[in-house]
């Protein structure tokens, strides 16, 4: 392992970690952090999409997370520091003790990542969600349940957000995804490649569990509150998952996986 110790919260080495709440609005030129132990295990792991620049952790952790930096590649800089020069650097306290950065590299555009799916594919599209924590549990789901894509329009919030990330334990890491365009523009593109659309809804005709899915499918999301507007609505086939005492609300991240997983069962 390549540990360079850092004596300075101002060494120039390790401007892409500085304050990064602030950051996270902005971007950071290309870059992601990743934080945590489990999301690390991801990143070093074959499964990872993207490259690492670097990582930076306290000295405290150093002896704990021994087997698991033993899996970085051995020119990958590894910065330590007292949590103090840690906290002065992130800005806040990072109670974790340990951050990544990772580089985007050249992610495929929408049309390029539909062209290359599988002729048998399952393919979650959220559209309009801005919040990071349920954008961050769909990606777990997607990971989990062996979805191929995960398609967001770009009023969806960034899977690559540092919290988005952190809640999708990796998952961001490992889905292929691409966010781009207006929901209209990307139903326009699946249904041109033979997908069928389904659209949960909690007043969808069908009750998910009698959906045989299709070769193609793709499974639609709206955002909590409003969920999917008429005119998506109108496009597809709508899908409900029946709930006790007509309660009909779940978490968006709760409904992915419940839906994910009964189609992932039914291919």
């Amino acid at each position: 392992m390549m540990l360079i110790p850092l004596t300075s919260s101002d060494d120039p080495r390790i401007d892409a970690y500085r304050v990064i709440k602030e950051r996270d609005l902005v971007g950071r030129g290309g870059r992601f952090i990743v934080e945590g132990r489990t999301v690390l295990d991801v990143a070093l792991s074959p499964r990872n999409r993207f490259a690492l620049e670097s990582l930076l952790l306290a000295e405290s952790r150093i002896e704990a997370l021994g087997p698991l930096l033993a899996q970085a590649p051995e020119d990958l800089p590894i910065y330590t520091a007292s949590q103090t020069i840690l906290d002065g650097i992130t800005g806040f306290h990072i109670h974790r003790g340990l951050l990544g950065v990772g580089l985007r590299g050249a992610l495929p555009s929408m049309a390029e990542l539909v062209a290359g799916l599988p002729e048998e594919a399952l393919v979650v599209v959220p559209l309009g969600i801005a919040n990071h924590d349920n954008v961050g549990g769909i990606m777990r789901n997607a990971a989990a349940f062996g979805a191929d894509a995960a398609l967001f329009d770009f009023a969806s919030c960034d899977p690559l957000y540092r919290k988005a990330i952190r809640v999708s334990v990796g998952g961001s890491l490992i889905v292929p995804f691409a966010r781009e365009g207006s929901a209209e523009a990307l139903l326009d593109l699946l249904a041109a490649v033979g997908f069928e659309l389904l659209a949960l809804s909690p007043a969808g005709a069908t009750v998910l569990g009698e959906v045989k899915p299709a070769r193609r499918t793709a499974l639609l999301l709206g955002a909590e509150g409003p969920g999917l507007p008429d005119s998506i609505l109108a496009r597809t086939r709508t899908v409900r998952i029946p709930m006790h005492g007509g309660f009909d609300s779940l978490n968006v991240a709760t409904t992915s996986g419940i839906a994910l997983h009964s189609l992932a069962c039914g291919r």
